[in-house]
């Protein structure tokens, strides 16, 4: 059975950091991303890894505050989140198995789903 696990969401003021735990059960993933959705927005992929050849993508607005990376032994990926921005506030969610030939950061490419865990960003 497959199951995403998230944790580490929580409040914290500007410019703090945060640092977000999936567990992924039931089956190794090669790609597995972030993405995150704040309310009246779509949901927006934030970074991904491949976890056989340890590549990453991240998205622009990100780039330098956030880092995506693994623990293969625990099958979890994690999510560093460092000099966060009230705009970084939303529910974060894990996914997992992308389609064949799919995008990385794009939410309609992934199979799996977890619940999410919420960020929220004090100014």
């Amino acid at each position: 059975q497959v199951q995403l696990v998230e944790s580490g969401g929580g409040s914290v003021q500007g410019g703090g950091s945060l640092k977000l735990s999936c567990a992924a059960s039931g089956y190794t993933y090669s790609w597995m991303g972030w993405f995150r959705q704040a309310p009246g927005k779509e949901r927006e992929g934030v970074a991904a890894i491949h976890t056989v050849r340890g590549t990453t993508v991240t998205t622009n607005s990100v780039k330098g505050r956030f880092t995506i990376s693994q623990d293969n032994a625990k099958n979890t990926v994690y999510l560093q989140m460092n000099s966060l921005k009230p705009e970084d506030a939303a529910m974060y969610y894990c996914a997992a198995q992308l389609s064949l030939g799919g995008s990385p950061l794009s939410q309609y490419d992934y199979k799996f789903w977890g619940q999410g865990t919420q960020v929220t960003v004090a100014s």
